[in-house]
């Protein structure tokens, strides 16, 4: 129950900091939604269809390399996620901040969502998927590294649909809220060890 409350709560972070901040200001992070523009420019098949597509494989792939724990902990962060989106999107909230202080604040809030949503073993379904394997593949994998490279790597690609404005404020984006989210795994590890300690003592 705590974990689902997590997932919940942190997928109420992203899907309100996309609708109210990235969104509106037009920042790219070089995720699903971004990968689906850049496969739409080259196929034409659609970004929503390309878009489910996309999140399809990674759940898939979620289930067959993470389990079925993280599966289903994902398919329900997938779920809260389309709901918040809808839901803070609906209501055309406008926050009135300039470009840095939108960027800043969503960097923040992205950052606790996908602390929250990693903490409980779930994945927001996004390139996040992947890092979450390289890392059980190979724990030298820093989490949040991996997930500011592969965001890095979309943006690269996107290059010439999204222009060099967008894709700055893209890179500088996913730098902030990927070394955030990097501070608070980290945290969170010192503090599963330091129990483990106590309850071996």
């Amino acid at each position: 129950m705590k974990d689902v409350m997590k997932i919940i709560f942190g997928n109420s972070l992203i899907g309100s900091s996309y609708a109210c901040l990235v969104v509106p200001h037009e920042i790219i992070n070089g995720g699903v939604t971004s990968l689906a523009l850049i496969l739409n420019a080259i196929s034409g098949a659609g970004i929503t269809k390309l878009a489910n597509i996309i999140t399809f494989l990674l759940l898939l792939i979620c289930l067959i390399f993470l389990g079925r724990d993280y599966f289903f902990k994902s398919i329900l962060s997938s779920i809260c996620y389309l709901f918040f989106f809808n839901f803070f999107y609906s209501l055309q909230f406008s926050t009135n901040l300039n470009q840095v202080s939108s960027i800043i604040l969503a960097s923040v809030l992205i950052a606790l969502g996908y602390y929250f949503c990693i903490s409980a073993n779930a994945t927001t379904v996004g390139v996040d998927v992947i890092a979450i394997i390289l890392h059980h593949r190979n724990k030298k994998i820093d989490i949040a590294i991996a997930i500011r490279c592969l965001n890095y790597i979309v943006l690269l690609f996107g290059f010439s649909l999204f222009g060099w404005i967008s894709i700055i404020k893209g890179v500088i984006f996913t730098f902030i809220y990927s070394l955030l989210l990097k501070k608070l795994l980290n945290r969170n590890q010192v503090v599963i060890l330091d129990k483990d300690r106590v309850v071996k003592n």
